[in-house]
């Protein structure tokens, strides 16, 4: 085999080689991908990752994102129905599931981001704007205070009308090959004349509810204050009858005493309570002036003579 076999068979090898190599392409995991012969999309999108095939040199492979992406708008100044503005900081999450319309549609995923800015900012601001503040920044679930003002009810709340934007917005992506998985209010902020409004009404409402609580409390201690005077009362009264009992008691024994004593010895009873009195009329520094014929200086006398 002289030189010239050599060199050509070598080409043709080479050529060979290029052409199988062309001829296949690998698919990552968490990819997907559209083959395009001439520019125009060849069957449906493959999904599955791994070693696949293609005609080589005329069909080429456009690659695309199978994961979940996230879409984060820039925060917006948005007025309510009420005419109080807003500033609405919002994400979503979608995906490529139609990765052929995508291509179609669409084409890479920086413009797949200015049509959710489309879609996502447009419906946003026209659900805030159909709706008050009070709505934007409650949850569905919050419920009036009892005594609170009416006009504070709400009537979806701020999950069901995050709720409406996905549905909105949704059904609009699908033509683009975009699945909207979801969408969240990352932050709901007010412009700072709202925000001193907001503070102000909420320290009056505050004030409202611990004014409730000061005044329950009052009625409460009014109540115990009022159970304890009053067990007070039947304590002390039952205390002072039953003294009064016991000094009856005793005052009809001591009676029974003198008079037992009296009956047995009449002249030293008539003496110990004579003593007896001298001991509480005579103080350390009285005076007692008395004739001599006095009933009261009877004992002393006779002591005298």
């Amino acid at each position: 085999m002289n030189t010239i076999t050599r060199g050509i068979l070598a080409v043709i090898v080479l050529g060979a080689i290029v052409v199988v190599a062309n001829g296949f392409y690998i698919l990552p995991e968490g990819r997907q991908a559209v083959i395009t012969q001439f520019g125009a999309p060849v069957g449906k999108p493959v999904t599955k990752a791994g070693l696949h095939f293609k005609t080589p040199f005329i069909q080429d492979v456009t690659y695309f994102d199978k994961r979940i992406l996230i879409w984060d708008g820039d925060p917006n100044q948005i007025p309510t129905i009420d005419k109080t503005f807003i500033y609405l900081d919002v994400t979503a999450r979608w995906r490529i599931a139609d990765a052929l319309r995508f291509l179609q549609a669409v084409n890479n995923e920086t413009r797949a981001m200015t049509i959710l800015d489309d879609i996502l900012d447009g419906t946003v601001r026209d659900l805030v704007n159909k709706n008050k503040l009070a709505e934007i920044i409650r949850s569905s679930d919050w419920q009036l205070p009892e005594g609170g003002d009416p006009d504070d009810t709400i009537q979806f709340g701020r999950d069901k009308i995050v709720e409406q934007i996905y549905q909105a917005a949704a059904s609009q992506t699908p033509k683009y090959g975009i699945e909207l998985i979801d969408v969240m209010f990352k932050r709901v902020n007010y412009i700072e004349s709202v925000r001193r409004k907001v503070y102000d009404r909420m320290i009056s409402e505050r004030k409202r509810i611990a004014a409730e609580k000061r005044a329950l409390g009052e009625g409460q201690k009014a109540e115990i204050l009022g159970r304890v005077e009053r067990e007070l009362k039947e304590i002390t009264s039952k205390a002072s009858k039953e003294a009064q009992e016991i000094r009856g008691r005793a005052d009809a024994e001591a009676a029974r005493i003198y008079a037992e004593a009296y009956t047995r010895d009449p002249e030293f009873y008539s003496l110990v309570r004579t003593l007896e009195s001298y001991k509480k009329t005579l103080a350390a520094n009285s005076r007692l002036i008395l004739s001599t014929d006095s009933e009261f200086y009877r004992y002393l006398n006779g002591v005298a003579r």
